[in-house]
Parts: structure tokens; sequence; C-alpha cells
């Protein structure tokens, strides 16, 4: 007689199997537009309203950079996705949150920062791309220093 629960573990096994080796070609894609150096570059070029609709809640000066904790609202409509950077990080894009348009535009997170920089957060909406940034002044670094 077979273990259910065997059954279901070996069959959960071969799907994920099945579904990583699908979408690794897509994965590895998505990383390396998402998280290349220059991103900021290409966000620059792009069409961006600044807005005070945006509200970012992080401290003006972290003691260490490893844990910077930053809490993003809005008032804007139709917030698709929000996306947090921070300027002088090597990898400048710390995390996109993809939100319902039934669900309030709240998120929350913790930074690693390496140096004083400005976090920049980016709010996209049907109309279009939104900023909205914040210096924080990091007295220990967060990756190694």
């Amino acid at each position: 007689m077979t273990n259910p629960r065997r059954e279901f573990l070996r069959k959960t096994a071969v799907l994920t199997t099945s579904v990583l080796t699908i979408s690794q070609s897509a994965h590895a894609q998505w990383l390396s537009d998402n998280f290349s150096p220059n991103i900021l570059n290409d966000i620059a070029k792009s069409d961006i309203i600044d807005t005070d609709k945006i509200e970012i809640k992080l401290p003006k000066i972290a003691g260490n950079g490893t844990a910077v904790p930053i809490t993003v609202t809005s008032s804007l409509d139709n917030i698709q996705a929000i996306s947090i950077l921070v300027e002088k990080n090597p990898i400048p894009l710390v995390a996109t949150f993809r939100l319902s348009s039934q669900l309030e535009a709240f998120v929350s997170a913790r930074l690693i920062m390496t140096e004083t920089s400005d976090v920049i957060v980016l709010a996209e909406t049907r109309d279009g791309l939104y900023r909205a940034k914040e210096q924080v002044k990091v007295i220990i670094g967060g990756c190694g220093t």
C-alpha cells in the first residue's frame, strides 16, 4: 500500500523540478534587467513625476546600515507596484512589491545600505510613474563596511 504522504511529497518534488527547469531562463532575464547597477540611469531616462503623495517613513540617521526600517504609504490611485531603490548601493534595487488595486498602498521592509544615500521610492500606476525620495545618513555601512 502506498503512503499518501510520501506520494504527495514525490509529486510535489517532480512538479517543483519541472517548474524550476521551465522558468530558469525567464528568471535569469528578470534578474539581469532589474538588478543591473545601471538601473538608476535607465530610470532617469523615463518620464517620472515627483510627488508628495508618497509618504516614506525611515530614520534620518541610521546607526547601522544592515537593517534600516522603511515604511511606504501612498494616496495615489490605482498603484500597481512600489519599488524601493538605494542610490549608492552596488545594486540599487532593493525591492519591488506588486499590488492589487483592491489593496491599500502600504509596504514595509528593512534595507541594507552601504553608505549615506538617497532612498528612492517609485510608484507605478495606470497613469504613469511617480517618485519620492529621502536621504538617510548611515554611520556604519551594511555591506561589510
